[in-house]
């Protein structure tokens, strides 16, 4: 069979499920081809990222949103589609990465009022919950010291090989390989600023 690059929607809600699952109880069996399997973060990492909601709790629903934003997920209320989540007044829906249907969060005032289930085509609530962990919306999450450890070492081995390429008599090589990362590395700081990475 041909392979395709491309991420199929369903094996990748299937994944984000399984990887919940695994987070969330040491009683899962995950049975799947080899395809499916593939380099997923570290676990350990993606556990911390975790938004832990319950009724009753002090939280704004503009705090949720920024963190919703870190953990990947985007707002957009008109295509509203598997990791995204819009806002209306103080009510956040989210269309999360692992489930079939939205998780309905509304607020009184600074404070969580309910948390929801909902059915996505019809509206209607399926269940209601004491408690509910958000996980990303991508598996291949870090944290900030982790992101920030790493630009170091690019910067470090970009000055080493700059200065190999010109004690080698390759000027070339060594201002095209210094612009192109520098200007990578500066995109990442911008997409880490966006999301708390200074």
């Amino acid at each position: 069979i041909e392979k395709d690059s491309a991420i199929n929607d369903e094996i990748d809600r299937l994944r984000h499920s399984a990887t919940a699952a695994l987070s969330e109880r040491r009683n899962v069996i995950i049975v799947a081809s080899v395809s499916c399997i593939y380099s997923l973060g570290d676990p350990i990492d993606y556990r911390s990222m975790v938004i832990s909601l319950r009724p009753g709790m002090q939280m704004e629903r503009d705090e949720l949103c920024k963190k919703l934003v870190t953990l990947q997920y985007e707002r957009n209320d008109v295509n509203f589609v598997r990791n995204k989540f819009r806002v209306h007044g103080d009510t956040v829906d989210i269309y999360l990465a692992y489930a079939d249907n939205l998780l309905r969060v509304t607020f009184w005032g600074d404070e969580v009022d309910s948390i929801e289930e909902v059915d996505p085509m019809s509206g209607v609530t399926v269940a209601k919950f004491d408690a509910y962990k958000i996980y990303p919306a991508n598996l291949f999450m870090t944290t900030k010291e982790a992101t920030l450890r790493a630009i170091h070492e690019i910067e470090d081995d970009l000055h080493k090989q700059v200065q190999w390429f010109e004690n080698e008599g390759r000027p070339f090589e060594a201002k095209r390989l210094q612009e192109r990362v520098t200007y990578d590395m500066e995109m990442i700081r911008e997409l880490g600023h966006c999301s708390g990475i200074e």
